[in-house]
Parts: C-alpha cells; structure tokens; sequence
C-alpha cells in the first residue's frame, strides 16, 4: 500500500509539472565586435605571409578594446609572441631612457598615426601595419663562425620570431629619428613610416634598411670567397687613387 501510494504522489507531481507552463529559455546575446581605439576591427585583417600568422597576433583573441593588456610576457622566452601586435608597437616606441614607462603617451601617438594613415589611404591601420611589418622583417642574415681566430660570416635564415622584431625594431626606430627636431610630429612620422613600408617603397629609411641588410648578406655569401691577395691589392689600388685625387 505504502509503494503504491508514493507511485501515485509522483504521477501526479509529473502530471502537475507538465501542466505549468514552461519559463521562457534567455537567449544569449551577441557579443559585441571588438575594436581597437572603438573603431579599426581586426577580423577583415589578412597575414599574407603564412610563415609569420602565429608571430602576428591581432585576430580573434588577441583583439583588444586599447593597446594594454598588462600581460607578463616578459618572463618566459618566447611568451612575447603571444602581446598583441599593436601593443608591441606601442612598447617599443617607450625607448630611450626619458620614454620609458609613458605607455600611454605611446597609445596616443599610434592612435593618432592610425587615423592618419586611414584618412590618406582609406584602408584598416591594422592592415596597413600588418603589411609593414612583413615587408620591413629581413629574411637573411649573417652570423660569425670560425675559431682560434679565424673568422667568417655565414648566411643563414632569420627565424619568424626574430622577423618580426626586426621590423618592429626598424620601424619605430625610423619612426624617432624622423621625428627628432624636425616640425613633424612623432604620429606624422609613424604613419609616413607604415604606409611606405606596406606599399614596399625603398626610400623610407626602415625598409631600405632591411633591403641594405639582405643585400650585405648576398655579398657575403658570394663574394666572401675573394683570396687575401686580391683585396689587399684591391686595397692598394684604392689608396693610389685616394692619393692622386688628393
């Protein structure tokens, strides 16, 4: 009697829960897009250079609302690759002693380059950054080998990591020395800075840089060859010249 009576109170639980009406499910809503500075977004943003898309971080999670994410990217080797890309432009322009520390001071400057570069290109900043940075990155470079003081340079490989440094490096660094007592602002010079970068113009000072680096490297790698004798009567020659035009 006793089971077949809890077997009824459940029936008509399950009969009564049936009977009310259902609440009503909260729909999710959307997120919002996220967009730098609240305005350049980051998803129509292309790496054309696949070696370098896991070194370039500015999609999907690595988009920020500001160039700060007071991450410590600083404490184990490589984690750096993860600081979005605009944030690793904005640190690196804090150099030189009376810099350091005005982050920002520096978040200003890229958000004012950014909108310069978009009102005399019409594109997204982000991809006109993204396109610098691939373009200013030298893909060669040499390195000392040699022991009990013989020494030569080797060609070798620049590795994706070291790339990107590099450009942010000739970049920003470009960028100051354009600025330094010149009427143009630091924003100014950043912009002019990308934008000839991204269109691959070899007269803005980072990318002929770069392109002067590659092609020490190339001279290296063929020329080193040349015997002792002949560059120092290379040399000779020189210095003849040097004293009959003096």
């Amino acid at each position: 009697m006793a089971e077949s009576w809890k077997q009824a109170e459940r029936a008509e639980r399950v009969e009564s829960n049936m009977d009310e009406p259902s609440a009503p499910v909260a729909e999710i809503a959307d997120m919002p897009e996220v967009k730098l500075f609240g305005k350049w977004t980051a998803e129509d943003v292309q790496v054309s250079d696949i070696s370098l898309t896991d070194y370039i971080a500015i999609k999907d999670k690595y988009a920020k609302y500001l160039p700060h994410s007071a991450g410590r990217y600083q404490v184990k080797r490589f984690r750096k690759a993860q600081c979005p890309i605009v944030e690793r432009l904005v640190s690196s322009l804090m150099m030189h002693g009376r810099n350091n520390g005005k982050k920002l001071l520096t978040s200003k400057i890229v958000n004012h380059a950014f909108e310069i570069i978009h009102l005399l290109t019409g594109e997204n900043p982000l991809q006109v950054l993204v396109n610098a940075i691939i373009n200013s990155g030298p893909r060669e470079d040499s390195t000392r080998i040699g022991r009990a003081g013989t020494v030569r340079r080797q060609a070798v490989d620049v590795s994706p990591l070291r790339r990107v440094n590099q450009a942010m490096w000739l970049l920003c660094t470009g960028a100051r020395e354009a600025a330094f007592r010149n009427i143009k602002t630091i924003a100014e010079c950043l912009a002019d800075e990308l934008i000839n970068a991204a269109k691959v113009c070899t007269s803005v000072p980072v990318y002929s840089a770069s392109v002067y680096s590659v092609q020490c490297t190339v001279y290296q790698c063929t020329a080193y060859s040349v015997q002792r004798t002949e560059d120092i009567s290379l040399l000779g020659t020189l210095s003849m010249a040097l004293e009959v035009t003096s």
